[in-house]
């Protein structure tokens, strides 16, 4: 290789190392309509000199065609690229763009500016460290300026940019009017830095080189950065300690019998081998033993690298866990509250249930509340029972597994979800996280009428007589019993799994999972009731030790009566008053305990019975003797 090759070998690597390690700025411009955000970007793009000469005769061309600046050309059509952003003249998708300057690397994402469109806007905020949020000067501060603030308030870094200075003859008095205004709306913002820009992207004043028309624009006695240097400038770092480690795991890799591997992007906090961290929800324990990339193992890890984790120890892992340090005392929540934005025609159903999406987990939820609504105008909070399209409103989210999540100031990576409709797989919402609602965090109220005082006056110990089996013989049996307590005097309730599942449970399917939640509902309703001094019979299948025994935790060690039917497979299915086991037999039923799917009988219950030798007269002659023992009557 010659010395001149070599020389250029060595200047292209320098440049290459240089530019590797420029840090990323990923932005948004929003607003709203035709408040110039695409021109904007044009201009950010042709006068930092980042586009190729093919590139401007393209744009130069179609300007004489669908452009809207006349004779001169739209740099707008750089960002619009679809034929109906062009024919309308307005953005309709999201449009990514990426530039570069000797300062730092950028990431812009052009998002629409019609309410009808604010849900691609939300998408492009999803991902942003800071917004541009354009405002015209000749119209000042409007709703959809205000909505699209709303949504970026905990971005924390704001640039409002006034455009359009040239067609108000660049007054800095109309410029300090919008500040003015748009200060005054902002009081009820959190983002803790707001800073102004006076430009004109068609005119290019302010864009990329200070403007000598608008010499007024000054900070601190300076004159004022014009918006790319700026946006070169300001720091958005926020330093996050061990303790915020945050790793959702998207993917376990399993390539051969000696490796075992878990994907994923580092959300928050730094990463090291020999790192101790949690598995959540699982709460194992283990230590990081390497962090694999593509390009060879790293020393450290930092918030948005893709990265592979090793650990050095066996633990059980998968798709939707989350890696978090050791001392972290985060806990996995079934409910919190959250800032809604509604994106669907639909509105809301209140219980309905969606798939709600958070990081890498997928789990069934339901808004069960509606806090208040959000005036985009004056952002005051009103009571409300509707959110329709671009509602926005806090609310109480309630899921059926336990999800890991933070605020989304603290976290965006794991603080933001989307609710997805079931039916058609549409995204309908997305939110933010403002705080999880785990038991931890919510107080049990001791009312002044308690379960003794209930108990006293019914003259009975209160419990559950749980009966598990077969279900035919168990519900005859139970009725038959509550009928012989009931006419003893006691205060009773019989809850029939059939029955539940027509009002309680009828939004549950007969899958393991659907199962398990079938009888934690159950099961705090029996709870509740034991509470008021009844006794509760609950004739349920429950096919599962685990679930049971999950119950029985839930209550004192003498509130909970195991009765297990122990009714042979033969005599139940003789028997089939319902016609339940010859559909099973016949198919036509999925998942049906003792055909197609397994029961596991009590190991230790406190009664047992067979139904299959005495009559029903007898059998609850026994159980009468049987409650009378444990002191239930």
């Amino acid at each position: 290789m010659s010395h001149a090759s070599a020389m250029i070998t060595d200047n292209i690597e320098a440049y290459l190392r240089v530019h590797e390690h420029k840090g990323i700025l990923r932005f948004i411009t929003c607003g709203s309509v035709d408040d110039g955000k695409s021109t904007l970007i044009g201009r950010l793009l042709h006068d930092a000199r980042m586009i190729f000469e093919d590139q401007l005769a393209a744009v130069a061309r179609d300007s004489k065609r669908c452009g809207t600046t006349g004779e001169r050309m739209d740099l707008a059509l750089l960002v619009d690229g679809l034929q109906a952003e062009r024919e309308q003249g307005i953005t309709i998708d999201v449009a990514y763009r990426f530039f570069s300057t000797d300062k730092r690397k950028f990431i812009i994402a052009d998002t629409p500016g019609h309410e009808q469109y604010t849900r691609n806007m939300v998408t492009g905020a999803s991902t942003a460290d800071l917004a541009v949020i354009l405002i015209d000067a000749r119209l000042g501060v409007k709703a959809q300026t205000r909505r699209h603030s709303y949504l970026c308030d905990l971005l924390r870094h704001l640039v409002v940019a006034v455009n359009k200075m040239d067609l108000v003859g660049y007054s800095r008095e109309r410029f300090e009017e919008i500040v003015a205004a748009y200060r005054h709306f902002a009081t009820r913002l959190t983002a803790t830095d707001i800073r102004f820009v006076p430009l004109s992207a068609l005119e290019g004043d302010n864009v990329v080189d200070p403007s000598e028309r608008m010499p007024w624009y000054q900070l601190g006695g300076q004159r004022g950065p014009a918006l790319l240097p700026l946006l070169e400038q300001i720091d958005i770092t926020t330093p996050a300690p061990f303790e915020a480690l945050r790793f959702p795991v998207q993917y376990v890799n399993r390539p051969n019998p000696h490796f075992r591997g878990y994907c994923g992007t580092l959300a928050a906090g730094t990463l090291r081998p020999g790192d101790a961290v949690r598995v959540l929800p699982s709460r194992q324990r283990a230590r990081v033993a390497r962090l694999v990339t593509n390009d060879g193992d790293l020393e450290i890890a930092y918030p948005g690298q893709s990265i592979t984790v090793t650990l050095d120890a066996e633990v059980d892992v998968s798709r939707g866990d989350m890696l978090v340090a050791e001392a972290s005392e985060l806990t996995p929540c079934s409910a919190f509250s959250a800032d809604l934005v509604w994106l669907h025609e639909t509105p809301l159903a209140l219980g309905h249930e969606y798939e709600l999406k958070a990081a890498t987990r997928n789990v069934c939820a339901r808004v069960v509340r509606l806090l208040h609504q959000v005036d985009v105008d004056t952002l005051a909070h009103m009571p409300t029972q509707r959110l329709a399209l671009n509602g926005i409103a806090r609310c109480q989210i309630e899921v059926d597994q336990p999800l890991v999540l933070d605020s989304y100031q603290r976290s965006p990576g794991t603080g933001a979800f989307v609710l997805i409709d079931r039916f058609n797989h549409l995204t309908v919402a997305a939110g933010m996280v403002i705080d999880t609602l785990s038991a931890a965090n919510l107080v049990w109220h001791d009312m002044a009428v308690t379960q003794r005082r209930r108990a006293e006056r019914h003259r009975q110990k209160p419990c559950v007589v749980w009966f598990t089996g077969s279900p035919a013989p168990a519900i005859g049996v139970a009725d038959a019993l509550e009928r012989q307590l009931f006419g003893m005097g006691h205060s009773t309730y019989l809850l029939d799994g059939d029955n539940l599942r027509h009002g309680l449970c009828s939004d549950l399917g007969f899958g393991d999972r659907e199962r398990q939640e079938n009888m934690r509902r159950v099961g705090e309703v029996a709870r509740l009731m034991v509470d008021a001094g009844m006794i509760v019979l609950v004739a349920l299948i429950s096919p599962f030790r685990q679930e049971r025994q999950r119950v029985r935790e839930r209550m004192a060690p003498d509130e909970f009566i195991e009765v297990f039917v122990n009714t042979p497979l033969a005599v139940c299915e003789r028997r089939d008053p319902k016609g339940l086991y010859r559909r099973a037999r016949a198919g036509e039923i999925a998942q049906f305990t003792g055909i197609s799917s397994p029961y596991e009988a009590p190991q230790q219950p406190e009664i047992e019975i067979d139904t299959s030798h005495n009559d029903l007269t007898l059998t609850v002659a026994g159980l009468i003797a049987a409650l009378r023992h444990e002191g239930v009557i």
